[in-house]
């Protein structure tokens, strides 16, 4: 009788540590919400509903994203557990890095104010995106000193607005995407993607010295398509250097295609991407949660 009695103390004991242990975990902070800023990488559809759904175009483009599927934050949101309407998404297919608040498409300087100005306090719970730079090189800027200044500049504005919690990710090799690979610049574009995300690096390293509760975690595509175009098999890629879509039409299997057009990546890769930043996210522990205990 004694021993019943002590081994079921002994059993409350261990459940009410384990719930003390369950309570201490779910009052710690959990990225509530995702807000997105740049270019057609991350579109969800911004530039399809200001065209009236004319561009992209729907028979060629997957409802407004510059791909045949989701993008990459669609399946960061998805690993994270956050329904639609806690996905906040303000990237512009064509922007660039600039500010220039009057043109028809808004930059990611741009992007960032126009946010900031409404929300004078983040929610300091939330994880903020941020991927631009591709369309300033690729319109014909020559120098990675001003983009790079202006992704610094955006992060600058959110960590005014007490943003906590930051996502950045650097450029794939612009000189070897199927539109400009056996081009001209090809070279040169491959240069200024070198330069930006070496500027990238070292803006952040100061970012994150000014502001020591400020969280900054990189997603290195630059690495993660090159590693995709050397072993396109770990990936379950079989095409690596053409676009899916062409004048020709759509190609038979486009998830073993990396490039759903002449720029921009297939919904596959897209998956490779988020499930990358998903990763980035849990081992730099930008977000202090129980992002390891998911699925």
């Amino acid at each position: 009788m004694l021993k019943k009695t002590l081994f079921a103390v002994i059993l409350a004991l261990l459940s009410f540590m384990v719930a003390l242990i369950l309570s201490a975990q779910s009052s710690e902070t959990v990225a509530n919400e995702l807000y997105v800023f740049g270019d057609s990488l991350s579109d969800m559809g911004t530039v399809f509903r200001s065209t009236g759904g004319e561009y992209p175009p729907r028979s060629s483009y997957f409802k407004g994203r510059y791909s045949n599927g989701k993008v990459w934050v669609e399946y960061l949101a998805d690993r994270l557990k956050l329904p639609p309407d806690r996905v906040n998404n303000f990237a512009w297919g064509g922007a660039t890095t600039g500010s220039d608040r009057n043109s028809l498409v808004p930059g990611l300087l741009a992007q960032v104010k126009s946010w900031t100005s409404s929300h004078k306090q983040a929610n300091t719970q939330a994880l903020y995106v941020l991927w631009a730079g591709a369309n300033d090189y690729l319109q014909g800027f020559n120098n990675a000193n001003v983009p790079v200044e202006n992704v610094a500049g955006a992060i600058e504005s959110l960590a005014a607005a007490n943003a906590k919690n930051i996502l950045v990710a650097n450029l794939p090799d612009l000189g070897q995407l199927p539109a400009t690979r056996s081009g001209v610049n090809s070279a040169r574009l491959t240069a200024l993607t070198q330069a930006h995300n070496r500027g990238l690096r070292q803006a952040i390293k100061v970012l994150n010295q000014q502001h020591s509760d400020l969280k900054i975690a990189t997603l290195d595509a630059y690495a993660l398509y090159r590693e995709a175009t050397a072993n396109p098999a770990k990936f379950g890629l079989t095409n690596v250097t053409n676009a899916c879509l062409s004048n020709a039409g759509v190609c038979d299997n486009p998830d073993r295609f990396l490039f759903w057009d002449g720029i921009h990546p297939t919904t596959a890769a897209h998956k490779i991407l988020g499930e990358a930043a998903f990763a980035i996210v849990q081992e730099s522990e930008i977000i202090n949660s129980q992002l390891g205990a998911l699925p």
